[in-house]
């Protein structure tokens, strides 16, 4: 079971703090996301158990990608799911241009990702982005109430049906991340990108000059 503390589930990354640099002064986000992000989105993957993610807030960047990598997701009445990486000149990450596509379609998917704008969770269940929205204050209940549920339920049969579902959908995971990976460190030293991370700093809205 994975949950959030504090306002939201997870707000993504810290653009300012959480990256080292290259020695040409770019943020190293290639090496962030091999070795920090990518390891635990995998491992949400792999374990042999059905892994439920409990979201209230906001599941922003890589805590969409975190959220959307687990079996089950449920979420709260007030709870969104953001790709903001477009409002600062980059490309989703965590495996984002390959679950949002699993789940909802390209289309939908294109459109999370190309227009950064926020989905409340009443539409992502239309949607089929995630399982069941409850009432904000019964979604630590109604979790643990799931959680519980697997827990004594067939364990054996659960791995087995993990493991052939990921088989089926997610043999290609590993290639997308890395390509996502790829794609982030050629963006990260684009002006674009100074001038998202700068605007968003300065609570402005970005001109962005496609270079």
């Amino acid at each position: 079971m994975i949950r959030g503390a504090g306002k939201g589930f997870c707000s993504g990354a810290d653009l300012r703090e959480g990256f080292e640099r290259t020695p040409a002064g770019v943020l190293d986000v290639h090496s962030a996301l091999i070795e920090r992000y990518h390891p635990v989105i995998m491992a949400v993957r792999a374990a042999p158990k059905p892994v439920i993610a409990g979201v209230h807030g906001a599941a922003a960047g890589i805590g969409c990608s975190l959220a959307l990598s687990c079996d089950i997701v449920v979420a709260a009445e007030s709870a969104y799911f953001l790709l903001a990486f477009v409002n600062i000149g980059l490309s989703p990450d965590g495996g984002s241009t390959f679950l949002l596509p699993e789940r909802v379609g390209l289309a939908r998917a294109t459109e999370l990702a190309m227009l950064g704008e926020r989905l409340p969770a009443p539409r992502a269940l239309q949607w089929g982005l995630i399982n069941r929205v409850v009432p904000n204050a019964e979604l630590d209940n109604r979790v643990e109430e799931l959680a519980r549920r697997l827990a004594a339920g067939p364990t054996l049969a659960y791995a087995g049906m993990k493991r052939a579902f990921n088989h089926w959908s997610y043999a290609r995971m590993a290639a997308q991340l890395e390509l996502e990976a790829d794609v982030q460190q050629e963006l990260a030293a684009s002006a674009d990108f100074a001038e998202g991370v700068a605007a968003f700093t300065e609570k402005r809205a970005p001109h962005f000059r496609g270079v």
